[in-house]
């Protein structure tokens, strides 16, 4: 998605069509472009290639590429991404709503721990110290909704 070929006039990744069954690209043009290889990306990433054969006769050779192939990368897992902007695509609002409600509440507890680190170390440990701080936020928020006297009363109830 980061590709300045939509900049220059170029078709970009999404105006390739990705055909699952038989593991292909359908290009604009109407060519399929075909698994070649795998390989590891600098990022550790394991992604698959897929190009055409008639790229270099093509009539449309310039809005694909500026090379003699235009190669399409695909990750490994990418479906699981199509599958999570599938289901932002039928609720544009997802990311708004997880703004006002799951946002605050991290940048409250990053706040809180000093922005950087934990203070402890093994999985475990920081495991217990996450959940101190969850908790610490959760009493912090029942006492500014009912108030200390209401909070103190609804302990005692649970304590009978």
């Amino acid at each position: 998605m980061t590709s300045n070929a939509k900049a220059h006039g170029r078709f970009g990744k999404a105006d390739f069509i990705y055909i699952a069954k038989d593991d292909e690209y359908q290009c604009p043009a109407g060519e399929r472009a075909i698994y070649r290889f795998s390989t590891l990306e600098k990022s550790g990433l394991n992604a698959h290639v897929y190009w055409t054969s008639v790229c270099p006769t093509c009539a449309i050779k310039d809005q694909r590429t500026t090379g003699e192939y235009r190669r399409i990368r695909r990750w490994e897992h990418e479906e699981v991404l199509e599958r999570a902007q599938q289901r932002l695509d039928k609720k544009p609002d997802a990311m708004t709503l997880r703004r006002r409600t799951v946002e605050h509440v991290f940048g409250t507890l990053k706040h809180w721990m000093g922005s950087t680190h934990f203070l402890t170390k093994t999985l475990a440990h920081v495991g217990t110290e996450m959940s101190l701080h969850v908790l610490a936020y959760n009493l912090k928020r029942v006492i500014a909704i009912l108030g200390m006297t209401k909070t103190m009363k609804a302990m005692r109830l649970v304590e009978a």
